[in-house]
């Protein structure tokens, strides 16, 4: 069974003595139960795993009440230690105090009981690790599947990623695009916006909500001010609710709104979004051309690759904490501009045989970036870079 990168990191620290409690967070049906699974049974160790997905939000007793049946089971079978393993834990209300008050009694009793949690809610997650857990616990964070990921593990070809994305339950449903286009409206989008932001946000407007996701993920990698949003939306409300809720999209791995860089942090925060979906099967689910007819049209396909290549990045700045923007000043453009500790890197897609790259060169003499390079025809190409370690970049 095809393993993926986190698989050896979640095995070496449930490995080691009980120290920290593991936290792996990602996107909805990203694979964080799959690994974790893959590797307790390949490990020698006992283990309980329980799921918070259809518990009641209320009942924070449910916690106290796997740990009691990890405690009593390590105790009954006279093991020497046991792990326990709870599924989208941000669901349950004061979650972090409880796992608190469990973990600091285990610590004083001298119980030996390996924690992992895991959540796909990156907000909830996150508020309680803070408010909570600190200095307890360390983050595992797991991501969208790669380009890499899905060849070797579903010999996707690189047009079919660009087009499809990568969600592993959807690879077998390329073939049937109403069966694919069903599973990412139920499985993911729905699932997403009803259990990971309705559940646990007071929305006024749920139904504004849906509209944001999809007129964004409809214009995945195109500049869109959040007045022209307004106009095509109904009932819309105003430009703070519409900025909030692209705010819930990004924190939940569906839809982030990418900042304009520049030097000063008013002007980035004032600036038009660049809408981008994690993943491009969110895009793919709105748009009106199928697979081979998308493949043929130069302008469309264009688009898509920009969007697939935006994704691949906001996706790995997630786990490995870079950040991504876009710059424009006047006619003059760069598609990506990624940041990480004062080291700058500007990414320019070109997918149409397109030579203009005025607004690279405009922008390597404003801000002197230590990398600047064309993705597509003319440079690297798509395939090398959907293939990289991006962290070699800084």
């Amino acid at each position: 069974m095809y393993k993926r990168a986190e698989y050896q990191t979640i095995k070496e620290r449930i490995k080691e003595s009980r120290k920290f409690i593991q936290v792996v967070m990602g996107a909805r049906q990203i694979g964080k139960s799959t690994v974790v699974k893959q590797v307790l049974n390949d490990l020698d160790e006992p283990y309980r795993m329980f799921s918070a997905d259809n518990v009641p939000t209320t009942n924070s007793a449910w916690i106290a009440d796997c740990w009691a049946a990890a405690r009593s089971l390590k105790e009954n079978k006279g093991w020497d230690s046991i792990v326990l393993v709870i599924d989208e834990i941000q669901k349950i209300t004061n979650w972090s105090e409880v796992v608190k008050k469990e973990w600091d009694a285990d610590t004083f009793n001298d119980t030996n009981i390996k924690v992992l949690l895991l959540g796909s809610s990156r907000v909830l997650l996150e508020k309680g690790l803070s408010e909570s857990l600190a200095g307890r616990f360390e983050e595992i964070r797991m991501t969208h599947w790669s380009y890499q990921e899905m060849k070797e593990c579903f010999g996707f070809t690189l047009d079919q990623y660009i087009f499809y994305g990568g969600y592993p339950g959807a690879a077998s449903l390329i073939h049937d695009e109403d069966r694919f286009s069903q599973y990412i409206q139920s499985a993911i989008i729905e699932a997403t916006i009803n259990k990971d932001i309705l559940m646990d946000t007071p929305i006024s407007k749920p139904a504004l909500l849906r509209q944001t996701f999809e007129l964004g993920a409809a214009y995945s990698g195109e500049i869109l001010s959040l007045n022209k949003m307004l106009g095509s939306l109904q009932d819309a409300g105003n430009t703070v609710t519409l900025a909030s809720y692209i705010h819930l999209l990004n924190e939940s791995g569906l839809l982030c709104g990418l900042q304009k860089y520049s030097i000063d942090i008013a002007r980035r925060r004032a600036s038009i979004p660049k809408l981008q979906v994690y993943n491009n099967a969110l895009k793919m689910v709105y748009n009106p051309l199928a697979f081979e007819n998308a493949l043929v049209d130069r302008k469309s396909w264009g688009r898509i690759v920009e969007s697939c290549i935006g994704a691949y990045l906001v996706s790995q700045a997630f786990v490995h904490r870079f950040e991504v923007f876009y710059w424009r000043e006047r006619d003059d453009e760069v598609d990506f501009i990624l940041r990480k500790k004062g080291s700058v890197v500007a990414i320019e897609v070109k997918s149409n045989a397109e030579i203009k790259t005025a607004g690279l060169e405009k922008f390597k003499q404003l801000f002197q970036p230590s990398k600047a390079f064309i993705v597509g025809d003319g440079g690297i190409s798509i395939e090398d870079f959907l293939s990289m370690d991006i962290r070699k970049l800084f």
